[in-house]
């Protein structure tokens, strides 16, 4: 199938230049904060756990949205490109010019929700299971976007029907693993997280945000085996593993030590205080 012909900029005013993946991060921030605000809203959900006002809601996206951008743009760097940006430091601040790393970004937002929460009262892992839920909106458009500005393109795939020829992909039909990636770490997990949400609520702070890091990470790891690894990395060994499964599985680790704690009651309101040595 050929690229279909969609230009990268939505539309322009003058000297100003809006692009698609723009608008792809600015629409995820936003239906991410519509459906935090209608969780907060949510008395039922929260049980015994302190929940924001919706006016902190508006505060959190914000500081959210700082980690993400700042986070995903160092991630990237100090993960993916380190030795380029050696010879050229300042050019870490031309996030326009692409280059964000979602793990990065994700302890960008980690750390924003634990700032945002301390400074609140609040619990940061309960601020975390709000952003995991809300998540998949923006992973979905985000892929969306990647794949209008024909970048992160999958591995050749000159038997699979729908594989698509993009314009800086060479001559060869690839697999679209950014419509694979905005599938299952969008909609998919997305769908996942609103069951998990029905079913526990926020009542257990971090089950949500680890049910979220184990789901990421799978969906990850899956469409890694269809994904061009990017070619200043290449494959980290044989002709499978990629940086981006390295990285998803320390994140599926802490996802399932959240759980574990969750469920044992150590991250909530009511958690046991830590043991104090004893007196010698």
């Amino acid at each position: 199938m050929p690229f279909p012909d969609i230009d990268p900029i939505a539309f322009s005013l003058g000297p100003f230049v809006v692009r698609w993946y723009a608008l792809a991060y600015i629409t995820g921030f936003l239906g991410g904060w519509w459906l935090a605000r209608r969780i907060a809203a949510a008395p039922a959900l929260w049980g015994k756990t302190p929940r924001p006002d919706k006016e902190q809601i508006d505060d959190l996206i914000v500081w959210v949205a700082l980690g993400v951008i700042i986070g995903g743009r160092l991630g990237y760097v100090l993960f993916y490109d380190f030795a380029s940006y050696l010879g050229r430091p300042h050019e870490i601040l031309f996030v326009w010019q692409g280059g964000m790393s979602f793990h990065g970004g994700l302890l960008g937002a980690l750390f924003g929700c634990f700032l945002f929460a301390r400074s609140r009262g609040l619990i940061g892992l309960s601020m975390l299971d709000l952003v995991a839920v809300a998540a998949p909106i923006g992973l979905f458009f985000g892929r969306i976007a990647n794949f209008i500005n024909g970048e992160l393109w999958g591995r050749p795939a000159p038997d699979f029907p729908f594989a698509v020829i993009f314009p800086h992909g060479g001559p060869l039909p690839r697999y679209p693993s950014q419509l694979f990636e905005a599938a299952t770490q969008g909609l998919a997990l997305f769908v996942v997280m609103l069951i998990a949400l029905a079913v526990t609520g926020l009542r257990r702070p971090g089950m949500l945000a680890g049910i979220f890091a184990i789901g990421y990470a799978a969906a990850r790891i899956f469409c890694e085996f269809f994904r061009e690894p990017d070619p200043q990395l290449g494959f980290l060994m044989g002709d499978w593993l990629t940086m981006g499964m390295l990285l998803s599985l320390p994140l599926a680790l802490a996802g399932m030590a959240v759980i574990i704690a969750a469920r044992r009651g150590l991250t909530g309101p009511g958690a046991p205080p830590p043991r104090e040595a004893p007196s010698p």
